[in-house]
């Protein structure tokens, strides 16, 4: 379970080391263009995904940090579980390194820092950072893993 635990710290403090160096060198309302479709900024969300419950009047603060801490005693029960299952664990760890690295910032700041900022013919997607690009790709390995022909054994 260590190397899950490993890879889970890995991520926090790269998304930590990331929203540090972001926060010290953007101010609110600037944007630094790195590509014609990338630009760098600074934004606190207080809501979930896409900004979700934002605007509420400051509950979802406790809501949001409740529930990813509950999502991650459940994760390292599934990692002590099933140590073995490489790519489920991988997931897992990804989740849990994310789900960690934005209640962090929820717990120090009331918001996520989010940077990354992508955009194409006018229109950008919502602001992410590295804790959330963590979380969406152990999703994506674990709908892999659950989509995964399973070997049946006999013994």
């Amino acid at each position: 379970m260590g190397k899950w635990l490993a890879l889970s710290a890995a991520v926090v403090v790269l998304d930590q080391l990331t929203k540090y160096a972001i926060s010290a060198s953007l101010g609110p309302r600037a944007v630094v263009e790195i590509t014609s479709f990338f630009n760098l900024v600074l934004a606190h969300n207080r809501g979930a995904a896409f900004s979700f419950l934002a605007g509420a009047s400051g509950w979802q603060r406790e809501f949001f940090v409740a529930l990813a801490l509950l999502a991650s005693v459940w994760i390292v029960w599934l990692l002590r579980r099933y140590p073995r299952q490489t790519l489920f664990c991988t997931a897992l760890a990804l989740v849990l390194g994310g789900a960690i690295g934005n209640v962090i910032d929820r717990i120090i700041l009331g918001a996520v820092v989010d940077f990354l900022d992508f955009h194409a013919f006018g229109y950008h997607w919502p602001a992410f950072n590295v804790a959330d690009s963590a979380i969406t790709c152990g999703a994506a390995l674990l709908i892999w893993d659950g989509l995964r022909p399973r070997k049946t054994g006999s013994s």
